[in-house]
């Protein structure tokens, strides 16, 4: 993940349209994610493991205060593991030397995932699927893939990839993702922008083998665009077949084509994901193979050659019936005026509010979460005190699953401690792996639509209050699909 500026020509300028804000009552439901990244992170090498665990408890905490509900934690960031594997070497980037395993011995995947579903958010498993090294001095311990079988890999600007054109290491990854979500409770798997590496000027990618070998005729790029189809309908079915309520994303760069290349591309003059990357996200989208596309707007809202507020409009357009999330620059967010005629110091609102008002637009997703939790120009104070100053649940995927929980039952009281059944379920993609606790002031005034009054989201079944009022309580599946409310019941806090 990083901004990819230079590959933008400041050739066009555009017209912006005309966007009208209103205030909104809170939204009880949104995507609003947070990327950690691993790659480059050299904090988690320095650390001692009880460093790390206490270092990543601290991150969860001040996304929750922001009201991030869903985490996506880099696990492999090139042919490699922050998690056991018995297919890839521990990450240099977790121990310090490809291959060495943290001491003391700890899983950063196994933590992450458990200390999420505390605080009642989801944890989205994070994978580059070509990369496998970032420079010519890297040194791969013995066991890699890369020392056993070097034909499978090629070198490009002094960078190892595995050659996606070769059907054993489409495999190789399928295999990688089905140990993770075989092994984990994972809730999404995600790739992002890096698929055919971004290309690199005056140097060509050294596939001609595999192509000669496989292209049977096929033109170069459209092969290429095969490949990672290929991939990206593997990897959907592993995931089906294994665990179908587990979501497959993908966050492409932000440009799918330009007008002047295509007629159905976007008013944009800059890199595209379908002739550079050979990345057709739209085809996945159509075909059903993902969940939900997270494309990477980390422009300004005007930018002369990649504004967001034309991509915003022209993904919202492009959405296929699946989940349409955006990805938003904090940096650049928070550093660029605002262009809406109002006195704000940045274009954090209006970028929120403009993702709120497209029908097709879910939500939102913050890069990097790093600078969330730093507080950059103020942004997590912003959304914990205003845009995300109440709970939401993750949108459901009613074509994953449809079915609505049974509502709890046995909901009892033991002094402040409220404490329910959970339901049973059919199917393990139905299984209630959440509540949600919603206060009210009166038995009158229950409506669970109301998301000011979700009051916690937790993954056991009690909760205990801090203010006086009347509870009741939901149950969430997998895929986040709610039950009716439980009966309320009175909780009376004494203030001591």
């Amino acid at each position: 993940m990083t901004y990819f500026a230079r590959y933008i020509l400041l050739s066009a300028a555009l017209l912006l349209p005309t966007v009208m804000l209103c205030d909104e009552p809170a939204l009880k439901r949104e995507f609003r994610g947070a990327w950690l990244h691993t790659v480059f992170q050299s904090q988690y090498a320095r650390q001692t493991t009880a460093q790390n665990k206490a270092y990543l408890t601290e991150q969860l905490d001040r996304l929750q205060k922001a009201g991030i509900n869903v985490v996506i934690f880099q696990i492999r960031p090139q042919a490699d593991a922050f998690y056991r594997s018995d297919l890839e070497p521990w990450s240099r980037f977790l121990s310090g030397k490809a291959g060495v395993a943290p001491s003391p011995a700890w899983d950063p995947l196994a933590f992450m995932i458990e200390e999420s579903h505390k605080r009642g958010m989801e944890l989205h498993a994070w994978l580059n699927p070509y990369r496998v090294t970032t420079s010519a001095k890297e040194s791969l311990p013995a066991g890699h893939l890369y020392k056993r079988e070097p034909q499978r890999f090629v070198w490009y600007a002094k960078k190892l990839y595995f050659d996606p054109g070769l059907p054993e290491n489409r495999q190789f990854i399928e295999d990688v993702v089905r140990d993770i979500v075989r092994r984990y409770d994972v809730d999404g798997i995600h790739l992002d922008d890096y698929f055919y590496p971004y290309p690199v000027a005056g140097v060509k990618f050294p596939d001609n083998k595999s192509y000669a070998r496989y292209g049977k005729g096929m033109k170069l790029a459209d092969w290429r665009r095969k490949n990672v189809d290929m991939l990206i309908e593997g990897l959907h079915k592993v995931i089906t077949q294994e665990k179908p309520w587990v979501r497959f994303g993908v966050s492409p760069f932000g440009i799918w084509r330009n007008k002047r290349t295509d007629p159905e591309g976007s008013e944009t003059s800059g890199l595209q994901n379908y002739d550079d990357l050979y990345a057709d996200i739209l085809l996945w989208a159509r075909n059903g193979w993902i969940d939900y596309q997270l494309p990477q707007l980390y422009w300004e809202l005007e930018h002369k050659a990649a504004s967001t507020l034309t991509l915003v409009n022209w993904w919202n357009d492009h959405a296929y019936e699946r989940h349409m999330y955006i990805g938003q620059d904090v940096d650049r967010t928070m550093k660029s005026a605002a262009v809406d005629g109002s006195s704000d110091s940045s274009q954090l609102n209006h970028k929120v509010r403009l993702s709120r008002e497209l029908p097709n637009v879910h939500g939102n997703c913050w890069w990097p979460g790093y600078s969330v939790t730093a507080n950059v120009g103020g942004v997590a104070d912003s959304l914990a005190t205003n845009l995300q100053s109440t709970l939401a649940l993750v949108p459901a995927y009613p074509w994953i699953s449809s079915r609505i929980p049974d509502a709890v039952t046995g909901i009892q009281t033991s002094g402040v401690t409220i404490a329910w059944t959970a339901p049973e379920t059919e199917s393990s993609a139905d299984d209630v792996v959440k509540w949600v606790i919603y206060r009210f002031d009166t038995p009158d005034g229950i409506d669970i639509e109301q998301a000011a009054s979700i009051a916690a989201i937790v993954s056991t079944p009690e909760y205990t209050p801090t203010t006086s009022g009347y509870y009741v309580v939901t149950a969430l599946s997998r895929v986040n699909n709610e039950s009716a409310p439980s009966s309320p019941v009175y909780i009376h806090i004494t203030n001591l």
